[in-house]
């Protein structure tokens, strides 16, 4: 079960009954009915039970889950990264796959219990047949490796509101020897297998460990990261901590950081700079051991579908192809004369398509996409019968990471209140975040993309936990890129650039079928895939070249988005051509988001069933 908790990082969910809830038809049946109905809802009540308890035992077991749930259990702790930690867990979510079919009637459950049932049996099956591809994601990476998670989760998930979560957060810098070892060891034992990332990725995570130890206490040159963030959290007014208290929580958190963190640091340092020297140019998939295998089973699981490699890659041409004819039209609309890739030329070195490479123009792009997020706010009762309660704020990528990390990128809220939901914008090469991609950037990020989907799901009663925090990425990112699409039927993208960029970003995620696809399965060099975005797409190179890393070191998760959107619309089509006046949008989308993730085959039926009810 512990796995189970923490499948993905997107997830919505509407509500479905309770069984309190649950309706109850006028009958002359008698006591047989009653009886009936009695039945289905106390296996719903049981069922419910279950799934609350195997998700609270489960969440007891990881500490950081706790945290970024706004829990404050075992808050000076890190979670367990151990193998025989990870196997403890398969044989636990053995148990209770066993349990769930040897106690629990599917037929007397309701259809969200249903679907909570089949999910759960689905996501158990699918993590014990991942015990074979232990150690394959890469422990020590650009995207989220180890060296800039650590920081990363100390900032933005730990709270401190008292001198015991102060103590917390001073203890949690300690274990970091412990637990970073851990992780060092795992790199060493894949390592040992043929299991390393590409050559090109040590590099990052050396430098982004290195960025992590500049400033005090490590450095005489500023503050660093970790301190500041620390002296920022107990010097909040609200606290009350006096002089004397904040100088020893200081002193506190400087030892620690000198003695476990710094050492812990230094030693993976160490271990990157060793496996550098063994690591090779090969990216795809296809060079780890069983690397055919392992790929296809990454498609399935990003995808939720049975789709092939050359399928896939087959599709993305022709959206490429589509998406371009669509592009001709706009570049014939503003007046330019010139094939596409002039176009895409002129638009990268276009002046007024960036902001101010300094302070105040990144000040500027956050302002900017703040403003459309709150303008389309206003819209929302348009297109959608729920709208989620918690807030949304947009930041920019912490120094210290955002020469690695990704474009952008959302973070859940705290299912408490006590932290909004964040869209992070990569601003350190301003020129990579032009302005006529922002509002479909803001529009998928935010609103109504993924905070529409993950705040919402976080405000539901009667979905289990493990449904709420968990997802499936077909389903996820194809509502987030379908989100880009929707406002422009809203009358939104009025200036004919912007609706370009609209198709900028499309392609790129059409685009992304062909690169995975042609990297993990067709054998393509990184500067093939390379090559293929820039003649097709108008990024800029640093763009590009971050994008197709990202793509390296996360084998078939860029599939998913496009399959994603692309059954979404045409799920909507079909229900549009079936029912003609009858047809309501507001109502669709509460359809495809009342059940939360789901797999795009359950999306399907559901979706069915709405349309034969109104038919």
């Amino acid at each position: 079960m512990r796995k189970l908790l923490l499948v993905g990082v997107s997830t919505f969910i509407l509500a479905g009954c309770s069984p309190s809830e649950a309706p109850v038809k006028e009958t002359n049946a008698g006591t047989e009915t009653s009886a009936s109905t009695t039945a289905v809802q106390n296996e719903n009540e049981r069922i419910d039970a279950w799934f609350e308890e195997r998700f609270q035992a489960g969440i007891a077991k990881y500490p950081q889950f706790m945290t970024q749930l706004g829990m404050k259990k075992d808050y000076d702790k890190w979670n367990n990264q151990s193998k025989s930690f990870y196997l403890e867990g398969l044989e636990e979510t053995r148990t209770d796959l066993e349990y769930l079919k040897a106690n629990f009637d599917y037929d007397k459950l309701d259809e969200s219990r249903k679907i909570s049932y089949r999910l759960f049996e689905k996501n158990a099956k699918q993590d014990l047949e991942g015990a074979d591809w232990w150690g394959y994601g890469y422990n020590f990476n650009q995207m989220f490796g180890a060296q800039s998670r650590i920081p990363s989760f100390l900032i933005n998930y730990h709270r401190i509101d008292s001198v015991e979560d102060a103590n917390a957060y001073i203890a949690r810098i300690n274990g970091v020897k412990d637990y970073l070892g851990q992780i060092v060891e795992n790199s060493k034992d894949s390592a040992a297998r043929g299991i390393q990332p590409p050559l090109f990725v040590y590099d990052y995570v050396i430098n982004d460990a290195n960025n992590v130890l500049q400033g005090a206490p490590f450095t005489e040159d500023g503050t660093s990261t970790l301190m500041a963030d620390f002296e920022k959290k107990i010097s909040d007014g609200k606290l009350g901590f006096s002089d004397e208290e904040k100088a020893g929580l200081m002193e506190k958190a400087s030892d620690a950081l000198l003695t476990s963190f710094k050492p812990a640091y230094e030693n993976m340092i160490a271990e990157m700079e060793a496996q550098k020297s063994t690591a090779t140019t090969d990216d795809g998939a296809w060079k780890l051991p069983k690397g055919e295998e392992f790929y296809k089973r990454r498609l399935r699981m990003m995808t939720t579908t049975d789709m092939t490699a050359s399928e896939i890659h087959d599709l993305g041409l022709a959206e490429v192809a589509r998406i371009h004819g669509e592009m001709r039209d706009i570049m014939k609309k503003v007046g330019f004369e010139g094939n596409l890739q002039d176009f895409f030329k002129h638009l990268k070195e276009d002046p007024a398509q960036t902001y101010e490479d300094s302070d105040a123009g990144r000040e500027a792009y956050l302002a900017d996409a703040t403003e459309m997020i709150d303008i389309m706010k206003g819209r929302l009762d348009e297109v959608f019968l729920r709208k989620p309660k918690a807030d949304l704020e947009v930041k920019r990528v912490e120094a210290f990471r955002e020469k690695s990390a990704g474009k952008a990128f959302y973070n859940r809220p705290a299912p408490d209140g006590s932290r909004p939901g964040r869209y992070y914008a990569n601003l350190y090469r301003i020129s990579d975040m032009p302005k006529y991609q922002m509002e479909a950037l803001a529009y998928h990020e935010g609103i109504p993309g993924h905070h529409m989907q993950l705040a919402i799901a976080q405000e539901l009663e009667g979905i289990p936990k493990f449904r709420k925090f968990g997802g499936y990425t077909a389903y996820t990112e194809g509502w987030g890129l379908y989100s880009e699409f929707l406002p422009k039927e809203m009358g939104f993208y009025s200036d004919p650039y912007s609706d370009f960029g609209r198709l900028a970003m499309e392609i790129w995620r059409a685009a992304r079928l062909v690169v995975d696809t042609g990297l993990h399965d067709k054998k393509w060099t990184r500067e093939q895939a390379i090559d293929y975005l820039l003649a097709n797409t108008p990024n800029p190179k640093g763009d590009v070249v971050k994008a197709i890393e990202r793509y390296i070191v996360m084998p078939g998760q860029a599939t998913a988005y496009k399959i994603g959107m692309l059954k979404i619309q045409s799920l909507r089509e079909d229900a549009k051509t079936r029912l003609g006046d009858k047809f309501d949008i507001r109502e669709f989308h509460d359809v495809v988001l009342a059940e939360g993730a789901v797999p795009l085959d359950i999306l399907e039926e559901r979706v069915d069933a709405w349309v034969n009810s109104k038919a």
